[in-house]
């Protein structure tokens, strides 16, 4: 039996069910840095003239240095990282896929779609494997031993919190990398994500995506973000301060941190159900588990959000 689809978001729903207007709710359900980039300045034709060759290498060019991607592997930018991964099982023939779980839903629902045998018991050898690194929803990093397969993937969307831990360029051929733009950089609503990997698979890729993959303004904003080395540094230090400050409130309730990443937390509680109730009743949306009855995800909130939450709590 397939697990349900479910996902962070979903803001109006929430709002439909608990009541008030969508702007009073302050939304913990992702894993969104709450503190976006800047955006830069766009120039009139990226909004009119198709993306071109030059912006798209600059983007890539920029990539390749912020995530120090060897020079032997083939980076393909994408509209968001979920484009990505429905494309994914195309690589190679369907057979056995092993997705360790409890892990993001939408791999396996892509393989299975594909026609591949979605298992999440690793005691064989499969022919493709999928690593959420760090796992979501609990922060678990994998290690390079562990890209054994003959298609391997790695999803990344949230490494970039602790780029030290990457795994880009550790496995093989058949080793194919994902990166999220919207987490880190918390621009979601951008659409940008990336796959790196041997130039054979990302040509594949490539050619499934189809031309003008990337819009003229995500061009832009990528290629802005990745060369900002400063801002990313002061936003790790950032997190990592608002993550404890989230422990702090949480664990003065009872709740154990179970795991997660300075992104999101993931809490153990008595009753999940209730405590998403209860704090839907002050607008604050937060992310349980249809597998779980304790664990409860929260996101960070944004500056002026803080207020809100520990009034909840």
């Amino acid at each position: 039996m397939q697990t349900p689809r479910d996902h962070g978001g979903g803001i109006d729903d929430a709002a439909a069910r608990h009541g008030g207007p969508r702007a009073a709710w302050l939304d913990l359900s992702t894993g969104i840095n709450p503190v976006p980039y800047r955006l830069p300045d766009f120039p009139a034709d990226c909004w009119t003239a198709l993306p071109d060759r030059a912006a798209v290498d600059e983007l890539t060019d920029a990539a390749r240095q912020f995530w120090a991607v060897p020079d032997d592997l083939t980076i393909l930018p994408a509209p968001g990282a979920s484009s990505i991964i429905a494309r994914l099982p195309a690589l190679a023939e369907p057979g056995r896929v092993h997705i360790p779980a409890p892990t993001y839903n939408e791999h396996a629902a892509a393989f299975a779609a594909h026609g591949w045998q979605v298992e999440t018991d690793g005691n064989m050898a499969p022919d493709a494997r999928v690593l959420v690194h760090p796992n979501n929803p609990t922060g678990h990093w994998w290690d390079a031993h562990d890209l054994d397969a003959r298609l391997t993937i790695v999803d990344e969307s949230f490494a970039d919190v602790d780029p030290a831990r990457s795994l880009v360029g550790l496995g093989d051929n058949g080793t194919v990398y994902l990166k999220s733009f919207g987490k880190f950089w918390g621009l979601a609503g951008l659409r940008l994500g990336f796959a790196i990997g041997a130039p054979d698979r990302i040509a594949r890729l490539a050619e499934l995506l189809g031309p003008w993959a990337v819009s003229g303004p995500a061009l832009i904003t990528g290629r802005a973000a990745l060369q900002d080395f400063e801002w990313a540094q002061d936003t790790r230090a950032r997190l990592r301060r608002d993550a404890a400050r989230l422990d702090d409130l949480m664990t003065c309730t009872g709740a154990t941190l179970t795991g997660g990443t300075s992104l999101f937390r993931l809490y153990a509680v008595e009753n999940a159900q209730e405590l998403q109730t209860r704090l839907a009743t002050h607008k604050i949306w937060s992310r349980i588990f249809p597998y779980s009855d304790h664990w409860i995800r929260l996101g960070l909130p944004d500056p002026d959000g803080w207020s809100q939450l520990e009034q909840a709590l």
